[in-house]
């Protein structure tokens, strides 16, 4: 059951936590042997063959930023959140279409391991989309990673200020940012949200008034749609 839902075992569940807490403590100057025995390693060649295999060599890839990842539970379905102590990186329906494109270039740009694991960023997380879906939120304060052009940012920064049971259309957005001929360009940046929900993507719609694509499933932006809207 554990593997059926977090797609691997309870041990290497376990590994993994327990590399990425050494990992953490090498960077913060501890040494590897010290680690090495904290892990339950018994060999330096185990401990290393293990750790390389998760987050590179430990003597030289101190560079690596260590990001978690973890998931929340909704009414429509599994989310993924990926997290450092400081920032929201990441969070989006485990089976939105692109996902792991998604994820490998994350991981490349910003030099990164995942591991499985919760931190104070995806805790609250969590807690505020939980109180989301119950209708006891109206808005959230998630420090967020955003990683996108400056029109990107311009796009999801207006989300970032609309409201529950707003609706925008990708021309009206376009407008407010001095342009209204793109459109398109506007549904480009809509498109490279990472961040699901908390940057509402799902509250841009066409300018006739039909709902339009969305990540995550036109399904799941027809019920968010109606969950803001209902009183």
């Amino acid at each position: 059951m554990f593997k059926k839902i977090y797609g691997m075992t309870f041990v290497q569940y376990a590994r993994s936590r327990r590399i990425g807490i050494a990992f953490k403590a090498i960077q913060q100057g501890s040494k590897v042997i010290d680690q090495q025995v904290s892990a339950g390693f018994e060999s330096a060649s185990g401990f290393n063959d293990a750790f390389t295999k998760i987050m590179g060599n430990p003597s030289t890839r101190m560079t690596v930023k260590l990001l978690n990842t973890n998931f929340i539970e909704t009414p429509i379905g599994r989310m993924i959140s990926i997290t450092d102590d400081e920032f929201l990186y990441l969070l989006e329906f485990e089976n939105r279409r692109g996902l792991e494109t998604e994820i490998s270039k994350l991981r490349n740009k910003q030099n990164a391991r995942l591991i499985y694991g919760a931190t104070k960023i995806s805790e609250l997380t969590a807690y505020q989309i939980n109180l989301y879906f119950d209708k006891k939120l109206k808005k959230f304060n998630v420090p967020l990673y955003l990683d996108g052009s400056l029109f990107q940012k311009k796009v999801w920064n207006i989300l970032l200020t609309s409201k529950a049971g707003d609706k925008l259309t990708y021309k009206e957005i376009a407008t407010i940012l001095g342009d209204r001929n793109k459109s398109q360009a506007v549904g480009n940046a809509n498109g490279a949200n990472k961040i699901a929900i908390i940057i509402p993507c799902h509250r841009v719609i066409n300018s006739n008034g039909q709902l339009g694509g969305y990540g995550g499933g036109v399904e799941r932006k027809k019920y968010l749609l109606n969950l803001e809207s209902s009183k």
